[in-house]
């Protein structure tokens, strides 16, 4: 950076795989990005080596700061379920020599981004009839699978995070019962996360492997031995080039858009569903060929209650990284003092 920034606000968005890191400023009631940068999670042993590479050498005062965190975050701390890691909002605190830093679930960061977009960062897969003031969720898979709420406190929306996709799977159809009990000769609990997530759709691939229902060419399994199964997976199946993909990402369209259904419901979510995450807008053919949807409103007498609620993929990836940085400069207690 050419010359030292005051009062900036760190942001981050903190995953399994990837953590986005950024630095805003305040102008106005806007924020304004200065620099981002992105890190192998994995490639740390915790939270704070990765802050401290971050900002050596920027030459900013931080006064600011929140994390969006894959993890349920309570009192301050979060015990990640997809990264070796505890962080502890007092810890990084010290690190940054600030008085406090705010720790919320990624999937809250989303939802505080969402609300920042514009309509050109969405896609819309039911345009529904959208109810002002009315309760909104955001569902995303990524490494693992996250679930927010919103709901209308009168003067603006207000966000809440959940830890829904770890709930139990449920299986719908003949094939996700043999899904099912797949998977539970491998994992002692069987959530949504196990499906409807990167691994997830291995998780899927593996079992229609096993079961010999499709065959599989070599120079695919070479592939998914060498690079990111999921997003192999993927390429493939929309390539339309190998069946056992295709079916996988079929089916994977399909659960994602069945627990969807199932948070609208619970969230009575008539203000719309937003589907972010870094796996939507890759998949977003797929997800606009109708499976999604099926599966969506496919729920007996709620089916017309379940149509007329708006659908839309959230197509910018730093829609939570944009979250955390609202939160830290707007919404924070140390904001509030």
């Amino acid at each position: 950076m050419a010359a030292p920034v005051r009062e900036m606000i760190l942001a981050g968005d903190i995953g399994g795989t990837k953590s986005n890191l950024a630095l805003y400023c305040i102008q106005g009631e806007e924020l304004q990005s200065v620099f981002q940068q992105s890190f192998p999670s994995q490639d740390y042993p915790g939270l704070e080596s990765l802050v401290q590479e971050f900002i050596s050498g920027k030459g900013a005062t931080i006064t600011k700061a929140c994390f969006g965190i894959a993890g349920p975050v309570v009192d301050g701390k979060v015990k990640t379920p997809n990264l070796p890691w505890v962080i502890d909002a007092r810890e990084i605190a010290r690190c940054l020599n600030l008085d406090s830093v705010s720790l919320i679930n990624d999937l809250e960061a989303a939802a505080y981004g969402i609300l920042q977009l514009n309509a050109s960062e969405f896609a819309t897969l039911n345009p529904g009839l959208s109810q002002e003031q009315a309760n909104r969720a955001v569902i995303a898979a990524g490494t693992g699978l996250g679930e927010a709420i919103l709901y209308w406190d009168g003067s603006g929306y207000r966000p809440f995070a959940s830890e829904g996709g770890h709930a139990d799977f449920g299986p719908r159809t003949p094939l996700e019962v043999e899904l099912l009990r797949h998977l539970m000769t491998r994992f002692d609990h069987v959530s949504y996360e196990r499906v409807i997530s990167g691994p997830g759709l291995f998780n899927i691939y593996n079992f229609l492997k096993e079961s010999d229902r499709f065959a599989e060419p070599t120079w695919l399994k070479e592939r998914l031995t060498s690079e990111d199964p999921g997003a192999v997976i993927s390429e493939v199946a929309l390539a339309e080039q190998v069946e056992i993909c295709v079916k996988a990402l079929d089916l994977f369209s399909s659960s994602y858009g069945a627990e969807a259904g199932n948070l609208a419901l619970k969230a009575k979510a008539v203000g719309g569903i937003y589907v972010g995450g870094g796996i939507a807008p890759k998949i977003l053919t797929k997800l606009s060929d109708g499976t999604f949807m099926r599966a969506f409103v496919d729920k007996g007498r709620f089916r017309d209650f379940l149509s007329a609620i708006p659908v839309k993929v959230v197509l910018n990836e730093q829609a939570a990284l944009k979250g955390a940085g609202h939160y830290g400069a707007f919404r924070s207690e140390s904001t509030r003092k």
